[in-house]
C-alpha cells in the first residue's frame, strides 16, 4: 500500500512540473523576443497590458493543465504489450466535479469583475481632456479641432494630456484603432461614440480601421502624430 501511495505521489509531482514548465514556455514564446507587442503609448495601455497578460497566465495555465495531464496518461499508462489485465474500475469523484464546477465559476465572475472595474475607469471623464472629433467614411479618416476650428487628415495628440474622440461615421461601420494606445472603439452611422485615453510616448503611429468597410478596408489608414 505504501509503495502505491508513492507511485502515485511520483505521477501527480511529475505532471505537476510538466504543467508548470509548459505554462512557462507558452509565456515565453508569446511574450518573448518573438512575438512583441507594440510599443505601449497611452496611460490606458497599461490596464489592458495588465488584463491581457492576465487572461493569457491563465489560459496558458488552463491549456498545460489539460495537455499535460491527457499526454502523461496516454504515454504513461498506455497498454503494454502482452499486458492483458483490466484496469481500475473508476465510479466518479464528488470533490472533483464540486471543484471543476466551482473554480471556472469563480475564475469566470473573477475576470467579468476585473473586466468591468477596468472598463469604468477607461470610460471615466478626466480634467483638461481636449476634445477631437472623428469623421469615418470609407475609406478615409478626418479629424476636427473644433477648440482650435482645425480640420485635418492626420490625427495630431498632445502629450500626457487626455483626449476624447466623438466619433461618427457618414456611411458604414468602422472602427477605431491605433495598436499602440490599445483602445479600440467602433464608429456608428447615425450615432456618436467616444473614446477616452492619454497619449504618454510621442511618435508616428498609425489610425487603422478594424472593422470590414468594403474593398479598401486594408487601406483606410492615418497618421498620427
Amino acid at each position: 500500500m505504501e509503495g502505491r501511495y508513492m507511485g502515485k505521489n511520483k505521477h501527480l509531482i511529475i505532471v505537476a512540473v510538466l504543467i508548470v514548465l509548459t505554462t512557462l514556455a507558452l509565456k515565453f514564446l508569446v511574450f518573448g523576443p518573438m512575438f512583441q507587442l507594440p510599443v505601449r503609448a497611452s496611460a490606458e495601455g497599461t490596464l489592458i497590458d495588465t488584463m491581457f497578460q492576465g487572461h493569457f497566465w491563465m489560459i496558458s495555465f488552463l491549456f498545460a493543465l489539460i495537455m499535460v495531464i491527457m499526454l502523461y496518461a496516454v504515454v504513461v499508462f498506455r497498454r503494454r504489450p502482452g499486458d492483458e489485465t483490466e484496469g481500475p474500475h473508476v465510479h466518479g469523484s464528488t470533490v472533483l466535479e464540486i471543484i471543476w464546477t466551482v473554480v471556472p465559476v469563480v475564475a469566470v465572475i473573477g475576470f467579468g469583475v476585473w473586466g468591468t472595474v477596468t472598463l469604468g475607469q477607461l470610460l471615466e471623464a478626466k480634467p483638461n481632456e481636449m476634445v477631437i472629433e472623428v469623421t469615418g467614411k470609407q475609406w478615409q479618416w478626418s479629424f476636427s479641432y473644433p477648440e482650435q476650428d482645425v480640420r485635418s487628415p492626420q490625427l495630431y495628440l498632445p502629450v500626457n494630456q487626455p483626449v476624447v474622440l466623438q466619433m461618427t461615421s457618414q456611411d458604414v461601420l468602422h472602427s477605431f484603432w491605433v495598436p499602440e494606445f490599445r483602445v479600440k472603439q467602433d464608429l456608428v452611422p447615425g450615432r456618436t461614440t467616444t473614446l477616452r485615453f492619454t497619449p504618454t510616448l510621442a511618435g508616428d503611429y498609425k489610425v487603422r480601421c478594424a472593422e470590414i468597410c468594403g474593398l479598401e478596408h486594408a487601406n483606410m489608414l492615418a497618421d498620427v502624430r
